[in-house]
């Protein structure tokens, strides 16, 4: 479908299905690291998502292409996935599922930031200048209105998400350059199958109690409906609607996210996260060009937690 046409009924399905994919990650993420070491769940829900997404990459002839860029693909799984999932994992011990679900919806701020740092002088528009301003100002606000000053959240573990975001900005600049003609079913499956290998032999080596069902349960959703059917999900937007619109539903997950921390898991719902939030989603909408009326929105992937 083209980019510039009225969006289907079913491309606003998918966008609903998506929203909601990515946006409960966290939540799962949350219940996951009561019981699993970060690697256990960097793995599990890695290899697993790989087996489940390989019939459909084998049917599609998508492996090989995939496999002769390995080593981008390679760079890609790291900095899409290796890097952030066990990040995640080990920040969500301590930050709650909500919070770690609006910080990573800075990636527009940071992938501005990337662009100017690459030339494009675009990203410099008043307009996304004070996207940038605003985003992280709401940042500021959720830390330490959400308790960072007295060490009721950590720090570390702010910064290990907000690492996060910036990894997540990075992805897609990797993918523009150098994989942008492969599959992306290929791309991804391929890259979920060697950081779940990568993982494993971690995972083993991590001491850790025997997990509990829930904990099972949270990492079993997270494998099937977060990352192998949301992928195949995602594949479908953007055949549906194009790669320019896809991502704007990334805007919705911390929405999600914080919903599902506050009813699922009673989190708190804080100073800095009623203030804050939609100074961050503001920001972040400015920074990527959506209300500019001469430039479309920042090409990026929507982020996968």
């Amino acid at each position: 479908m083209s980019s510039s046409g009225p969006i289907t009924a079913k491309g606003w399905a998918l966008y609903a299905v998506l929203s909601l994919l990515w946006g409960i990650p966290y939540l799962f993420i949350a219940e996951a690291v009561q019981s699993l070491s970060p690697p256990a769940v960097v793995a599990i829900r890695t290899l697993g998502a790989a087996v489940l997404l390989l019939p459909f990459a084998l049917r599609q002839k998508a492996l090989r292409p995939a496999l002769k860029k390995w080593p981008w693909v390679l760079a890609f799984a790291a900095v899409e996935m290796g890097g952030p999932f066990v990040l995640l994992a080990h920040a969500e011990r301590t930050l709650a599922s909500g919070l770690t679900g609006l910080l990573v919806a800075t990636v527009p701020l940071f992938a501005t930031i990337i662009a100017v740092a690459r030339g494009d002088r675009g990203a410099l528009a008043p307009s996304r200048a004070v996207g940038l301003a605003l985003g992280f100002g709401g940042v500021a606000i959720v830390a330490i209105g959400s308790g960072g000053l007295n060490g009721d959240i950590s720090p570390v573990a702010i910064g290990e998400v907000l690492l996060v975001a910036v990894l997540y900005a990075i992805a897609p600049f990797i993918v523009a350059r150098h994989l942008g003609d492969v599959p992306a079913l290929g791309v991804s499956t391929l890259a979920l199958g060697v950081v779940g290998v990568a993982y494993t032999p971690v995972a083993l080596a991590t001491p850790a109690a025997p997990p509990t069902t829930r904990s099972l349960v949270a990492v079993a959703l997270l494998t099937v409906l977060c990352t192998a059917l949301a992928f195949i999900a995602f594949f479908a937007l953007v055949a549906e609607v194009g790669p320019v619109r896809a991502p704007l539903m990334t805007y919705v997950h911390p929405v999600v996210a914080v919903a599902l921390g506050v009813i699922v898991r009673g989190e708190p719902v804080t100073p800095g996260l009623v203030i804050g939030f939609p100074v961050v989603l503001v920001g972040c909408l400015l920074a990527a060009g959506v209300f500019a009326r001469t430039a479309r929105p920042t090409e990026t992937l929507p982020v996968h937690p």
